[in-house]
């Protein structure tokens, strides 16, 4: 027989990925009292089968790519890595799975953890039902916030549930490499997968449905990442689709719509998320289960007062840090409501509005090349209206990318507003551009005039110096 306590919180958190956990630290800041609830391991998605392990595993296959383009360190690292030691690297990064840390810190701000599967039942209140069986009933005073995340889909194929693909998380939790590694996808997880297990071993063939990768940035992201996946061994098919997958005697057996059989030990499919939202009661509020959540600029769900849906159930931007950044935003935003301070509505980059959502979203995907960007390609900055000039640059003619290492390759775009004369997009690629990015995002997200960017001065030599040349070229053109 199971027990019911039912207890009162200012704000209750459903979900405690980074997203839950930047929400809880908002609102106990502000003094709301504040439950957090999660049914799997309190730090998400990102800690355990996203970012950390990701970037833990592909962390070792960029240093050995950057080392080999260097005279004098080159022939030091031309041995195969260290797999186990990669693995190993990367179960520290997870904690092992364990989240006793992250609970610690939760009760170091003050929120109370609940762990077990919580559904709202109505209009502020969820239920918890815990791995024991008990269950709590907690209500919210000012707000619930939903940041459940998102998960993996697999296609509607034939069988596909017997073969026993993996998806992001297996990819990111194995314990052993696998010698042949079949990727469907062409976006980040995909690319980013199959540069970490051709580096690690594998014989990784990459099969994408489209006409080349990453296919939501700059068109030439895609065909520098795929060169550096081909000329690091990998197999990249594009416009192909996976028409069967079988498994017999232990191997993955693929057929292609142009009729190409791939066998291989493993099967990764990188080709969409959808959001968390399937069995938290949504119906008993009036919302549809397994939905996207729509909120406005603060974070809450459209019509209504007191529901919020952080991070990637809102499908605004399925990135970590955004999410986060949007959990600060909607913490504001609770709290300010809570104590009846009138919400800074009307300033578009004010404490309780997400713009950056719309207008400065950065990402770096960790290939080799890297490939990062920030606003909106050239594209989409057409497709809004906005009148607007790309300009590009060789990255391998900045001082510093020589220095980086030889035969260093990549590419540098402005999209400018010739209206404004600010920028409404950056994209690099190439190696070591991840930790450039952010240069980009603080000139999109401020709406730094060219005219004062010309007073930025680049240190020499090092790669940022790509700046000043993309503002000579703009002037000078």
């Amino acid at each position: 027989m199971t027990e019911t306590d039912s207890i009162a919180y200012d704000v209750v958190v459903l979900g405690a990925g980074p997203v839950g956990e930047n929400v809880a630290d908002r609102t106990r800041a502000a003094g709301l009292s504040t439950a957090v609830v999660e049914s799997e391991l309190v730090g998400g998605e990102c800690s355990y089968w996203a970012c950390m392990p990701s970037k833990a595993l592909l962390r070792p296959a960029i240093a050995q790519a950057d080392a080999r383009r260097l005279p004098g360190l080159s022939q030091a690292v031309q041995s195969p890595l260290d797999a186990a030691a990669v693995l190993a690297r990367r179960n520290e990064f997870t904690s092992n799975w364990r989240d006793d840390g992250q609970i610690q810190w939760l009760d170091g701000i003050g929120a109370d953890f609940y762990r077990g599967h919580g559904r709202l039942t109505g209009p502020r209140t969820l239920e918890v039902t815990g791995p024991d069986g008990v269950r709590h009933v907690l209500t919210a005073r000012h707000a619930v916030a939903v940041c459940t995340g998102s998960r993996a889909v697999l296609p509607d194929l034939p069988g596909l549930a017997d073969v026993k693909p993996w998806t992001s998380r297996e990819a990111t939790a194995a314990q052993a490499v696998p010698g042949r590694l079949v990727v469907v996808g062409g976006g980040v997880v995909a690319t980013e997968m199959a540069t970490a297990y051709q580096a690690l071993g594998s014989r990784v063939t990459l099969l994408v449905r489209g006409k080349g990768l990453l296919n939501r940035m700059e068109p030439f992201a895609g065909e520098l990442v795929t060169e550096g996946l081909t000329e690091a061994g990998a197999d990249v098919r594009t416009g192909t689709s996976v028409t069967s997958v079988t498994r017999a005697n232990g191997a993955v057996v693929v057929v292609t719509d142009h009729g190409d059989r791939i066998e291989a030990d493993e099967i990764l499919y990188a080709t969409g998320r959808a959001p968390r939202t399937d069995d938290i009661g949504l119906d008993t509020v009036g919302l549809e289960p397994g939905s996207w959540l729509q909120v406005d600029d603060s974070l809450r769900v459209t019509g209504n007062e007191w529901l919020y849906a952080v991070g990637d159930v809102n499908h605004r931007a399925l990135l970590t840090h955004q999410g986060k950044y949007q959990a600060r935003i909607a913490g504001a935003a609770i709290a300010a409501r809570a104590s009846g301070v009138p919400l800074l509505e009307s300033d578009p980059w004010g404490a309780h509005t997400a713009t950056a959502d719309h207008a400065a979203v950065p990402q770096v995907v960790f290939t080799d090349p890297e490939a990062a960007a920030v606003g909106l390609s050239l594209a989409e900055a057409e497709q809004a209206g906005h009148r607007v000039r790309a300009v590009d640059y060789d990255l391998a003619s900045v001082a510093g990318a020589s220095l980086y290492g030889d035969g260093y390759r990549g590419r540098a775009r402005m999209v400018v507003d010739l209206e404004r004369e600010i920028l409404l997009g950056v994209t690099f690629v190439g190696p070591g551009v991840g930790e450039l990015i952010h240069s980009a995002t603080v000139a999109v997200a401020g709406q730094v005039p060219i005219s004062r960017l010309w007073h930025a001065v680049p240190s020499y030599p090092t790669i940022s110096e790509v700046w000043l040349r993309l503002l000579e070229s703009y002037r000078d053109n």
